[in-house]
């Protein structure tokens, strides 16, 4: 025989011991791994499948699956990805990876989904906390019927607004499909209530079309030049509730009791909506808040 042939042989001996099972190493069944790593064996067979965690040693009488310590301690592992939020495919590619380069790119690549989650997260977080505190609000001012007017500091605050013409169709107002398509084109998600600034309230009291700033808060930072500033002064307020068709008579009741207190009133307000057509059907339980301007 030459000595390139026995080579060759030696070397498949080799290969051929190397699939052999270890006999003298203990080897684990696959309900005993199951037991031990806490795992299904649903999961074991299905990462078997997709060759993430393979047996060591399938019989070949019964095909029962084997497996020996070391490869029982793949199992935390792919626990530990699993909890990072890495997929199977992503797992098997770091195991079979045998450099830094594959990992670092996995991560690096993780980490920036994981960002724009969080941030999804606490954008749904902020909506979903802000309509739930106008609900308890509605609720209150329902409950104890506030309707008195008074004198209140509005809060100075950066919102996004787009200016639209007010046709008093407050339902199109609200549910605004225009402000929505907006809002979409800037990629710009808001939170609280919507809000209309009327630049001159004493004509839309007298039901003419008027221009207006439909306006909400965002619920995430977004370029000044698409955002206005709104309040930071003090300004008469007062609670209307029911529906919108009788907002006007909120207003004068404002407009008198600012007369005897000795306020004159700008030109401008503003309609916050607590609840409306986003939250309820039944007009007469919607909350709206008004805001007039005060002239020093």
């Amino acid at each position: 025989m030459k000595d390139s042939e026995q080579q060759t042989l030696q070397e498949e001996e080799i290969m051929m011991d190397e699939k052999k099972p270890n006999v003298q190493q203990e080897l684990y069944s696959i309900g005993e791994v199951s037991r031990i790593c806490n795992v299904s064996k649903k999961a074991l067979r299905f990462y078997d499948k997709i060759n993430i965690i393979s047996p060591d040693y399938i019989c070949e009488e019964n095909k029962y699956r084997y497996y020996n310590r070391e490869t029982l301690l793949l199992v935390p592992v792919i626990k530990y990805f699993k909890q990072m939020g890495f997929k199977l495919e992503e797992m098997k590619e770091f195991l079979e990876s045998d450099t830094y380069e594959v990992q670092e790119q996995g991560f690096r690549k993780k980490i920036d989904e994981l960002k724009q989650q969080r941030e999804d997260i606490n954008v749904a977080y902020t909506s979903v906390s802000d309509w739930y505190d106008l609900i308890l609000e509605a609720k209150s001012v329902l409950e104890n019927n506030v309707t008195e007017v008074s004198v209140k500091y509005v809060k100075m605050q950066s919102v996004c607004c787009m200016e639209q013409t007010f046709t008093h169709n407050y339902m199109e107002a609200i549910i605004n499909i225009e402000w929505t398509n907006y809002l979409e084109e800037i990629g710009h998600a808001i939170t609280g209530p919507v809000c209309i600034h009327f630049l001159d309230v004493k004509e839309k009291l007298k039901g003419k079309p008027v221009q207006a700033y439909v306006f909400q808060r965002g619920a995430r930072e977004i370029d000044d030049s698409k955002t206005m500033i709104f309040g930071g002064k003090m300004m008469l307020s007062a609670y209307h509730i029911g529906t919108h068709d009788t907002i006007y008579e909120t207003y004068r009741k404002i407009f008198r009791w600012a007369e005897n207190k000795g306020y004159k009133c700008g030109n401008s307000s503003i309609e916050r909506y607590v609840t409306d057509y986003w939250t309820i059907r039944k007009a007469s339980d919607f909350v709206t808040e008004i805001f007039v301007d005060i002239i020093k």
